[in-house]
């Protein structure tokens, strides 16, 4: 019998850490299902879905807990049975002038209406014209079953202005239309 863990890694970044996390994994007959890892502020941080052995579970997190020693610190969840999610799945793509509280407002409404963030990437970066910081944002997320997308685009277009940012909310898979 299999369990899955999902677990987040945190630590100073430098070579060799993937390394290092997906050695006890194997180590212990794990798989590496999936996972989201990356650089931010000097850290490398992720998160991760493995397959291990039942029996070697406990093993496998007591060792991946002595890398802490290593000031990696490695935190482990078994993870629940998927359930069947039923809704749209929709991307929403949001870009403006950097300021606090945009992601904020943004999942505000999201919540208001039982969506579901599936996944969320975000950056500052900076503008292409006057080297101002913008704030981007890419979100797909879960409309529950009677919630048209519709009406959502509808709100966060109201909020879009005071927040000084351009929203777009498309079905999963569509595609934006280009000017010529």
């Amino acid at each position: 019998m299999l369990s899955t863990l999902v677990m987040t890694v945190i630590g100073p970044d430098c070579p060799g850490l993937v390394e290092l996390v997906t050695a006890h994994v194997v180590d212990h007959g794990g798989n590496w299902l999936e996972s989201r890892m990356c650089r931010l502020g000097g850290q490398f941080a992720g998160i991760v879905r493995v397959e291990v052995p039942a029996e070697k579970c406990s093993t496998l997190l007591a060792q991946l807990a002595k890398l802490e020693n290593d000031g990696l610190q490695i935190s482990a969840r078994e993870a629940a049975t998927a359930a069947t999610v039923r809704g749209t799945m929709a991307v929403l793509e949001l870009v403006g002038q950097d300021r606090p509280g945009i992601l904020h407002q943004i999942s505000h409404v999201l919540a208001h209406h039982g969506v579901n963030v599936e996944e969320l990437s975000s950056n500052r970066i900076n503008a292409p014209m006057d080297g101002s910081k913008l704030f981007q944002a890419h979100i797909s997320v879960m409309l529950p079953t009677g919630v048209p997308i519709a009406l959502l685009r509808g709100e966060l277009e109201k909020i879009a202005t005071d927040l000084m940012v351009d929203v777009e909310l498309n079905p999963a898979g569509a595609t934006t239309p280009t000017s010529p």
